[in-house]
């Protein structure tokens, strides 16, 4: 089986005034289509990096990172972005939508870039909209939702493009717990569609929610073992 993601001795290094910080030391990861992985450790263990090298959103300072076959780690900016834009699917914790467009403009966005006609756009997004559960919401601006539909439009932008891969940062992290455990259930659901979904969470019983954790801590691999709880049940109890 091919890794749709993998790297080899994938190394970070910023550079703060005369110091240097190494916030990834050296990573091994291999990631296959259709996993449900969880990236988990503490503030300073290198998860966000690893997640902006995952996601095309940097590049590292030595190492390989292969996505789908391909050597991203030498690409330049304009490249990157046609990667992330094709391959990725992005949905943060903050759900960084545009206030003065609707539900159905923001979902439509991503679209423009890769060349859709206006009413085709228009036409996926609110089909995407539906798979989340937010038909009757597509003329809403996001100041007319509530945190959990904000989210479900975040997600359903991640989607609209037909991605590879769902990278989700702290995707819970400004909501309250019922709320969350609605948004994980959108994410388990897309999961058993397909898709190859990939969490950076730093909760443990959100991260429960995934097939396999990967734990980092100092900027190397802790560990990396599958949530055989989860595996055997098909899903969450």
């Amino acid at each position: 089986m091919e890794a749709i993601i993998e790297t080899k001795e994938l190394r970070k290094v910023y550079i703060m005034g005369i110091q240097q910080v190494e916030a990834l030391k050296s990573v091994d990861l291999k990631i296959f289509k259709n996993e449900y992985v969880a990236l988990m450790g503490p503030s300073g263990s290198g998860k966000s990096t690893l997640m902006n090298l995952l996601g095309c959103l940097d590049t590292p300072s030595s190492g390989e990172y292969f996505l789908n076959g391909i050597n991203v780690s030498t690409m330049d900016d304009d490249d990157l972005a046609s990667v992330r834009n094709k391959q990725i699917g992005f949905v943060f914790q903050t759900f960084n939508l545009l206030p003065r467009l609707s539900a159905l403009e923001n979902v439509a966005l991503p679209l423009v870039y890769a060349g859709y006609s206006r009413s085709a756009r228009l036409a996926k997004a609110r089909d995407v909209l539906g798979q989340v559960g937010l038909s009757d919401r597509v003329e809403h601006k996001p100041n007319e939702l509530s945190g959990g539909q904000r989210q479900r439009v975040a997600i359903a932008r991640a989607l609209v493009n037909d991605p590879a891969i769902i990278l989700a940062d702290e995707p819970t992290g400004n909501l309250d717990s019922k709320t969350s455990l609605e948004i994980m259930d959108i994410f388990g659901t897309l999961h058993k569609a397909g898709n190859t979904v990939i969490l950076v969470t730093h909760e443990p019983d959100i991260a429960e929610f995934a097939h396999r954790t990967v734990k980092l801590r100092d900027g190397l691999i802790e560990s990396d073992e599958m949530n055989t709880h989860v595996v055997a049940s098909g899903g969450r109890h």
